[in-house]
């Protein structure tokens, strides 16, 4: 499985937008898929998963009521979308898979330990 993020870029603090993470090499029945983000100087960091279905969610509190993620499983692709975006949100945003049912274990895919495949990471840069 390949996994391919884009979307990233330079926003203003306030701005939108939204990233992307396609995958290919087989249809991702029953994976959740992930982001994480790292900045400079700190720890990669669990943002947001949704399961299969699309009807389970899960966020960090850094980024409830402003980041929505959602899936299109015809396009077998992931689209967070990010608003009101603060300086402190600037970080490299890396998608993930990980096989199971987001439902039973929300705590399980808020680790790295969570998910099998990996994309390679978009930068987001959010200006003051």
């Amino acid at each position: 499985v390949q996994l391919q993020a884009s979307g990233g870029g330079l926003v203003q603090a306030g701005g939108s937008l939204r990233l992307s993470c396609a995958a290919s090499g087989r249809t991702l029945s029953n994976y959740v898929m992930g982001w994480f983000r790292q900045a400079p100087g700190k720890e990669h960091e669990f943002v947001a998963a949704i399961n299969w279905s699309g009807g389970t969610t899960a966020y960090a509190d850094s980024a409830k009521g402003r980041f929505t993620i959602s899936r299109d499983n015809a396009k077998n692709t992931m689209y967070p979308q990010m608003n009101s975006l603060k300086p402190e949100d600037t970080a490299v945003y890396y998608c993930a898979a990980g096989r199971g049912d987001l439902y039973y274990s929300t705590s399980y895919y808020t680790r790295d330990d969570g998910y099998n495949y990996w994309g390679q990471g978009t930068q987001v840069t959010v200006s003051s």
